[in-house]
């Protein structure tokens, strides 16, 4: 996974990211707030992002909030890095945006479990985002069925919105995902079979072969 580090500082800078590299991560590294916030406006940005909270121009709280106002489908988890440690300073990195706090001299193993923490939760919002995709195309099908469908009174072949015929069991299954078999209702086997019980009657289901 790709983490961005935003620090001004060089040497702690450098330590992040030697740490992260050593870690799993790749690492984009920015030395100031706008860098890194032209760094997230490029294809495919870093989602995991460790921001200094006192740099120049734009500074850690500025880049959360620019983040959140954009309401981006992807979601970035942000953790701000700082020697600020009283209440209200984590308070206010919080509800700037931060998904969590870190105060400076940092402890190795601390930033690695805040950090596979975030790992986890973008995996799950993930997910949670796939699933719903799912939902809605399922939802479009339902819609889609319930509509008026135009089906031929002779062939009960079906027009879809693209003047396509299909046939009926085809356009069901590619809008629902139901699978059908053929067999033969009582009235058809009397029409279209009437030899009588005593002569060799045809399968009355056959999932596997279509007619």
């Amino acid at each position: 996974m790709k983490v961005l580090v935003a620090e001004d500082d060089a040497v702690s800078r450098r330590l992040l990211e030697v740490l992260l590299q050593r870690w799993g991560y790749e690492v984009v590294t920015c030395n100031d707030g706008q860098q890194a916030w032209q760094e997230l406006q490029e294809a495919d940005p870093p989602r995991l992002l460790v921001l200094d909270w006192m740099m120049p121009g734009i500074d850690g709280l500025e880049l959360c909030r620019r983040l959140r106002r954009q309401h981006d489908e992807d979601y970035h988890y942000i953790v701000i890095l700082t020697a600020r440690e009283e209440l209200a300073d984590i308070v206010t990195g919080l509800d700037a945006g931060a998904d969590d706090y870190i105060t400076k001299p940092f402890d190795q193993s601390e930033l690695r479990s805040r950090l596979r923490a975030g790992e986890r939760i973008l995996r799950l919002k993930d997910e949670l985002a796939g699933k719903v995709r799912e939902l809605e195309q399922a939802l479009e099908h339902v819609k889609q069925l319930q509509g008026i469908i135009p089906i031929c009174m002779h062939c009960h072949r079906i027009r879809d919105e693209k003047q396509i015929w299909h046939r009926l069991e085809q356009y069901l299954h590619d809008h629902s995902g139901a699978v059908f078999s053929h067999a033969l209702c009582d009235d058809c086997m009397k029409k279209y079979y009437p030899q009588g019980d005593d002569e060799e009657q045809p399968p009355a289901d056959d999932s596997n072969e279509e007619k």
